[in-house]
């Protein structure tokens, strides 16, 4: 986009009063997500993102540089201080409940019985559980159950 995208309300937003269209917008291309998860298991530099994915680097160079202006990715100065590495902000940080809700709903639906896929554990080796929204009595919530209030 030619205009700075931190100077106020984007006039190109797909639904500018909804917030997953608005994620959507910010992070719903394939590439985006899977920098995301990346970033999220450990991958700090430019190479760790392109060999991880495969992605191209012209496509990986406007992604981080989208992630970073969206305040998702940060850049740090390496170690050695010759090269700039790209760190989770608190609001990328605060993206691990959508990235597991995915990675949930993919172990679900977008594998066969029995097909061989990687696992998400905690730091003692246990799968993480399912993540479930619930109401404020803990009751479940479901698309059945909640309903979208529109402002007026």
């Amino acid at each position: 986009m030619a205009r700075d995208e931190t100077d106020g309300p984007n006039p190109a937003w797909t639904d500018p009063i909804c917030p997953v269209a608005r994620t959507a917008d910010l992070v719903g291309d394939r590439w985006s997500l899977l920098i995301v998860r990346d970033a999220m298991d450990g991958a700090r530099s430019f190479t760790d993102f392109q060999q991880r994915t495969g992605i191209a680097r012209n496509i990986l160079s406007e992604r981080l540089r989208k992630l970073t202006a969206h305040g998702l990715l940060t850049q740090v100065d390496a170690p050695s201080g010759r090269r700039r590495l790209y760190a989770l902000t608190e609001a990328g940080k605060d993206f691990f409940p959508v990235i597991v809700a995915l990675r949930q709903w993919g172990e679900r639906h977008a594998f066969t019985a029995g097909e061989t896929h990687s696992v998400l554990v905690d730091d003692e080796g246990a799968r993480v559980p399912d993540l479930l929204p619930t109401a404020a009595n803990g009751s479940p919530l479901t698309s059945d159950t909640t309903s979208v209030r529109r402002p007026t």
